[in-house]
C-alpha cells in the first residue's frame, strides 16, 4: 500500500480529481474509435497496432513488440487478424529473411485515419480551447506520466 500521509488532504483531493479527469478524458478519447472498431469485430489493441504501424511503416514485428511493450502471445492474435482482414501487410525483410516488415494496406490506412482522425479532432478542439500554454503543459505532464522526458520525441 502506498503511504499518502505526507500529503495534505487538499493535495490528496486534487490528485483524486486529476485521476478522475484522466479516467473520464480517456473514456471520451477511446469511445468513438471503439464504436468504429466494434462494427468490424475489432478492439482497442487493433487500433494501437494500426496506429503504430502507420507511424512507423516497415516496422518489424520485434520492433512493434518492443514499442507496445507486450508479449508475442498478446500481439500474435490481433496482428494475425489484421493481416487476415487485409488491413496490415507483412513482408519478409529483404536484408534479413528472419524478420517481417509490417505496413498498412490501403484499407488499413483508411481505417487508421478514421480511428485516429476522431481522436485528433477531439484533441485539436481541446487544445484550441485551452490555449498554447495549457496545451504545452498538458503534453509535458503526459510525457512525465508516461515515463518520458518532456523534451524527448515520441516514438
Amino acid at each position: 500500500m502506498v503511504d499518502l500521509t505526507d500529503l495534505p488532504p487538499s493535495r490528496q483531493a486534487e490528485l483524486r480529481e486529476a485521476i478522475e479527469l484522466f479516467y473520464f478524458a480517456y473514456r471520451s478519447f477511446t469511445e468513438p474509435p471503439d464504436r468504429i472498431l466494434e462494427r468490424r469485430g475489432l478492439g482497442r489493441t487493433h487500433h494501437r497496432i494500426l496506429y503504430f504501424i502507420h507511424r512507423q511503416p516497415d516496422i518489424s514485428v520485434q520492433g512493434l513488440l518492443k514499442l507496445l511493450a507486450v508479449t508475442k502471445q498478446a500481439l500474435n492474435a490481433p496482428l494475425r487478424q489484421l493481416i487476415e482482414m487485409n488491413l496490415v501487410a507483412a513482408e519478409t525483410a529483404p536484408e534479413d529473411r528472419r524478420f517481417k516488415r509490417l505496413r498498412l494496406t490501403p484499407e488499413g490506412q483508411t481505417l487508421e485515419q478514421e480511428l485516429t482522425g476522431v481522436q485528433m479532432r477531439l484533441l485539436q478542439d481541446a487544445f484550441a480551447g485551452a490555449g498554447a500554454t495549457d496545451s504545452a503543459g498538458w503534453r509535458r505532464i503526459q510525457a512525465l506520466v508516461a515515463g518520458r522526458s518532456p523534451a524527448a520525441p515520441v516514438d
